[in-house]
């Protein structure tokens, strides 16, 4: 059995739906001939343990764990889901104090246990501030951290493939940027359907503006819909897709969506966000993001909206001010 690297990859989070989930995806694209599980809840966490050796994946060595030092040492890749789950009724920033504090714990542990690890993805919400603050705490580098953010993009696909009834890959490039969160910036001038501008489309009899208005909104409530309709948060898509995030930081297929990250530029700074990268074996690199002057202007109240949260956060003293970050993590500019 050929695996995509020997590496060891470790599942953090793996007894929750997420988790699991991610850990089976990640068996069944070969990703590593070695996974970890990690979760504090030990009869949960050996059940998936024991789930996964029985589904047939025989050439992987799969091992658990409920200590994380042991579960990250040696790891050159981590995928963390290992927050509290959002519930009903949650915005994804009422996650905000508990997930801070988790998200502190787990970029201590990776500096203390896995200070060489090549790629960490972390997806619990709020994904931009919990990456961000396992980015400080960890001493990795900024090309070293991401967090989920396509999920808004996928979400922006289904919902124009579905008005339009065409098959889902004829919507192509659609992108949603800046905050992963009530405040997500959702372009336009990006996408085509079925080779056509999806702007020429807007106002037209075939997509009036009432109705993109609708499909944005639609889209910025994707998770409070699937709350709803499935009396949990979204698991099966961001496991879907972080573990595509981790296969292309192992060298593998490239990931063709967007993705969060630190970002340092004049415009945005000192934040993580949804912007429009590159994920390879040298880690996540950003591009310029273009768009209408309206979207721009959406994409930067979409980074005020971050700043906020980032803001909460020091006030909290979960993070020190951003003029100390520098000590905390000296790859931090």
């Amino acid at each position: 059995m050929k695996f995509l690297t020997d590496e060891k990859l470790t599942i953090v989070g793996a007894a929750g739906m997420i988790g699991s989930n991610m850990a089976q995806t990640a068996l069944m694209m070969n990703l590593s001939s070695e996974i970890c599980l990690y979760d504090p809840f030990e009869p949960s966490l050996e059940g998936v343990a024991a789930e996964m050796v029985q589904s047939g994946f025989e050439y992987a060595h799969i091992t658990y764990t409920t200590d994380i030092a042991e579960a990250l040492k040696g790891a050159k890749y981590v995928v963390s889901s290992g927050g509290a789950a959002r519930k009903a009724g949650m915005t994804r920033e009422d996650l905000l104090k508990g997930n801070a504090e988790i998200a502190a714990e787990f970029g201590k542990a990776i500096r203390a246990n896995c200070p060489d690890v090549k790629h960490v993805v972390v997806i619990f919400n709020p994904a931009d501030i919990t990456g961000l603050i396992t980015l400080l705490y960890s001493g990795l580098k900024p090309s070293q951290v991401t967090t989920l953010a396509a999920l808004d993009s996928t979400r922006l696909q289904c919902a124009l493939a579905k008005h339009f009834n065409v098959r889902q890959y004829e919507v192509r490039n659609c992108r949603t940027y800046g905050g992963h969160g009530e405040q997500m910036a959702v372009f336009a001038s990006t996408a085509t359907v079925a080779g056509e501008p999806l702007t020429k489309l807007i106002g037209s009899p075939k997509l009036t503006d009432e109705q993109w208005a609708q499909i944005k909104q639609d889209v910025i409530q994707g998770g409070k819909r699937i709350i709803e309709l499935r009396g949990r948060s979204s698991f099966q898509s961001p496991s879907y897709l972080s573990i595509e995030m981790i296969r292309a930081a192992m060298g593998g297929q490239a990931f063709g969506w967007p993705a969060g990250c630190y970002v340092h530029t004049d415009k945005f700074d000192h934040v993580m966000m949804a912007m429009e990268t590159e994920i390879t074996k040298d880690g996540v690199f950003y591009k310029e993001i273009k768009g209408t002057p309206e979207e721009i202007a959406e994409l930067e109240q979409s980074y005020g909206h971050l700043c906020k949260l980032r803001d909460e956060v020091i006030e909290m003293g979960t993070i020190p001010p951003i003029n100390k970050w520098n000590e905390l993590n000296p790859h931090i500019k």
